[in-house]
């Protein structure tokens, strides 16, 4: 009877899956924040495109200067977050293609793993038929010589 397969590395083979799981988990997270800059982002130019049109004043009307000094200086307070947002996405895009980076190679090393152990398996599914042929060569050869033996020992019984 041939033996159970085992597989010697099935801890590591464990360890790189949950490695993997986690870069996805990563990753996840990294593309959630992402997007959380790019709605940020998408917020403030609405707000600044909204307070470019309060800016206007009606044809004929008064401006009032110290309102329009105000509302330019929340325009550059607004284009100064767009800004510092847009530097924080470049960071948060880069911090996304990293974490696509160690997916991607934390899921090759998976893979190696298990294609290993599927040739391992092979290999030892291989070797058990192999020993089971063996096996079935035996019995017959065996059961050839008995059956034999026992045509001989029936012929002389009969013979006087």
């Amino acid at each position: 009877m041939a033996t159970r397969f085992r597989f010697r590395l099935q801890a590591l083979l464990k360890l790189r899956k949950s490695l993997e799981e986690e870069a996805q988990r990563r990753l996840a997270k990294e593309i959630s924040l992402f997007r959380e800059i790019e709605g940020r982002i998408a917020g403030l130019q609405a707000e600044h495109g909204r307070t470019l049109q309060t800016r206007r004043a009606p044809q004929g009307g008064f401006v009032d200067l110290a309102q329009w000094k105000a509302i330019d200086r929340y325009l550059l307070v607004l284009e100064h977050r767009i800004q510092t947002a847009q530097e924080e996405r470049r960071d948060a895009e880069k911090r996304v293609q990293t974490a696509r980076r160690a997916l991607t190679q934390a899921h090759q090393a998976h893979l190696t793993l298990v294609r290993l152990k599927e040739r391992r398996q092979e290999a030892h599914d291989l070797e058990a038929l192999h020993e089971e042929i063996r096996n079935l060569d035996e019995i017959a050869v065996l059961r050839h010589r008995f059956n034999t033996q026992m045509k001989s020992l029936s012929i002389k019984e009969v013979s006087p």
